[in-house]
């Protein structure tokens, strides 16, 4: 499998991918997994695939290698209840190293009527975590913001767009809590000058909002 060619090629861990739509948030996915089997149905179900995948890897991979795994809390035919039981299941199941929990909008509160009143984050982050570390990711650009999510209970944070528009994101906070990412859109000499390649521009292009008409 992917992961174990990962630790073969050097790499120190890998995070599996169940966000945004991709291969395994569809079997998550209550709209478009209709499978019969002892894969689909359930939220148990659903998620089975997922937990067989990261029960193998760590099993052949040893206790040494990091895994990881991202989470989208919503869209994409998810429920916000399911995914929240399904983190704390990771959790406690001892696989995993880190949960990734991709928001979006960190601090946006839930779609679902249910869980309004606190942010999306605030919902993962007050789970029983044992030994696993939680992170969070969704449209931190500011210094303020991500010390926010360290006061919120974060483990961690995950920087996206704020790390695409300086390449020193990091280095910048560490200097200065108050740094703020720069404004969009940015133009594509703008993008290149911080270090990202035609093809990646031109795919940031396709973001709405991001990439000005500007060369």
């Amino acid at each position: 499998m992917a992961g174990l060619r990962a630790k073969k090629a050097g790499f120190d861990g890998v995070e599996v991918h169940a966000a945004h739509g991709y291969l395994l948030c569809e079997f998550l996915d209550r709209t478009r997994n209709h499978r019969s089997d002892r894969y689909g149905g359930s939220s148990k179900g659903r998620s089975r695939a997922l937990m067989d995948i990261l029960s193998g890897l760590r099993d052949r991979s040893g206790p040494d290698f990091q895994i990881g795994v991202r989470l989208s809390p919503e869209r994409y035919g998810l429920d916000f209840a399911e995914i929240r039981s399904l983190a704390q299941g990771i959790l406690a199941s001892g696989l995993c190293d880190y949960i990734d929990i991709s928001c979006w909008d960190t601090f946006k509160e839930p779609e679902d009527p249910v869980f309004k009143g606190r942010p999306i984050m605030d919902w993962f982050t007050d789970l029983d975590r044992g030994q696993t570390r939680l992170g969070v990711a969704g449209k931190l650009m500011t210094g303020r913001s991500v010390l926010e999510c360290l006061r919120r209970n974060a483990d961690f944070v995950f920087i996206g767009r704020g790390a695409i528009l300086h390449h020193d994101f990091v280095q910048q906070i560490a200097a200065n809590p108050d740094f703020v990412s720069t404004s969009l859109p940015v133009s594509r000499s703008y993008l290149a000058d911080e270090g990202l390649g035609a093809q990646f521009i031109e795919y940031m292009a396709t973001w709405p909002g991001f990439v000005s008409d500007e060369c």
